[in-house]
């Protein structure tokens, strides 16, 4: 009997130390409301549409402490979509995050399964769509990603720690094609550095079949003979043999005013124009894609946040004629009841010109809602958001 409690005590003492060592977090984001088009196809639409602002998911975020400032470090994160219930990112458990790895306090961390790329990580932050316009704020096309729609597979990434304000980092996602290392393969890096009034960001991402291999990851049914990219903006480039992207931005604090601007250079590399499904237009060589953004965020009290933002996309040209041009004003706005709930509402207009990817006259694509049938689109967004 007392060989049992000694153990009994001993495994007490090895659970307490277990737990004091390590911690699973559980979290989650709940994104609600309505949604108006001016012009969804030709008509007029009202809806309820969710994750706008912030995506709906819920997640599993533990760190163990191996000692000498060494981590163990997991996310597991599902994305899914309020009103239905269904899982979003195509369908797949763990559709926004999966990964594990080991991080050192003073070297930083390097993680690996399924992860966002650089420009996520390190510009998206200071850019409009993440700070209170919602994915519909992106510049036109999102080929910036600031919507985190895409997600790299098979991927190991490293992260530094900050040094002085800097922090910098990659990551390289392994195409897995027999044969051919470099098929399907992605490769990203970025950094940030924050100095007081001042922060700065620039990123670069090259990704090899970009419709399989980035625009494939979170859209269902996706496979590399059907177009998986988001708008007709950017849609007739899908059958580039590779895509790269390089973006950068900027921000100034003026006490409650804060000041900001990101640009973006897009590249679609080697089209195919005998591939129909993927190149409707039948275009042959290269493809780009020039965005300018300008934002300004003003903290009116401690709950109020309003803010503005005036964007122009420019593409190459289509067929011989002008690529399509876009201009887009969003205004916002961000009311906070506590720390956890908060309600939000998004103006955007848009409105378009030239020749768009698919050879046909461009029409107003606002990101995430069907496309107008016209050169202008406008779109209104009233919403919820709680995090826990």
């Amino acid at each position: 009997m007392g060989t049992i409690r000694v153990l009994g005590a001993m495994a007490g003492l090895y659970a307490s130390a277990a737990c004091a060592q390590s911690s699973v977090t559980l979290y989650g984001v709940l994104d609600e409301g309505l949604i108006f088009n001016d012009n969804a196809g030709g008509h007029r639409q009202f809806a309820m549409l969710a994750g706008v602002l912030s995506g709906n998911r819920f997640g599993l975020q533990g760190t163990e402490d191996l000692g000498g400032g060494l981590h163990t470090v997991f996310t597991l994160e599902n994305g899914f979509d309020l009103n239905s219930g269904a899982l979003g990112q195509g369908g797949r458990l763990f559709g926004r995050q999966a990964w594990v790895g080991l991080s050192g306090d003073h070297w930083g961390t390097v993680t690996f399964g399924r992860q966002y790329d650089s420009s996520v990580d390190f510009v998206g932050p200071y850019a409009a769509p993440a700070l209170w316009g919602g994915y519909i704020a992106t510049n036109p096309g999102d080929n910036e990603d600031y919507s985190a729609a895409n997600h790299l597979n098979n991927s190991i990434k490293f992260k530094s720690a900050k040094i002085g304000g800097l922090t910098f980092g990659g990551v390289y996602s392994i195409g897995g094609i027999a044969g051919d290392v470099t098929q399907n393969q992605i490769y990203s890096m970025g950094a940030n550095y924050e100095g007081g009034w001042i922060s700065l960001a620039g990123s670069y991402l090259n990704a090899r079949n970009p419709n399989a291999s980035l625009y494939a990851t979170s859209r269902p049914n996706a496979t590399a003979a059907t177009n998986n990219f988001y708008t007709p903006i950017n849609s007739g480039f899908a059958s580039a043999h590779t895509l790269q992207m390089a973006d950068v931005a900027a921000t100034v604090s003026l006490g409650s005013v804060k000041l900001g601007a990101n640009y973006s250079h897009t590249q679609f590399r080697g089209l195919d124009g005998k591939v129909s499904v993927l190149n409707p237009a039948g275009l042959s060589g290269g493809a780009a894609m020039n965005s300018v953004a300008a934002n300004i965020r003003y903290q009116l009290t401690p709950a109020l946040l309003v803010a503005s933002q005036a964007s122009y996309t420019h593409g190459s040209a289509v067929l011989g004629q002008a690529g399509g041009k876009y201009g887009q004003f969003d205004l916002g706005a961000v009311y906070s009841l506590s720390k956890r709930t908060s309600f939000y509402g998004t103006a955007i207009y848009q409105i378009a010109s030239g020749r768009q990817s698919t050879g046909t006259p461009a029409v107003a694509s606002i990101f995430g809602i069907t496309p107008s049938s016209s050169n202008r689109q406008l779109a209104l967004r009233l919403a919820i958001r709680q995090v826990f």
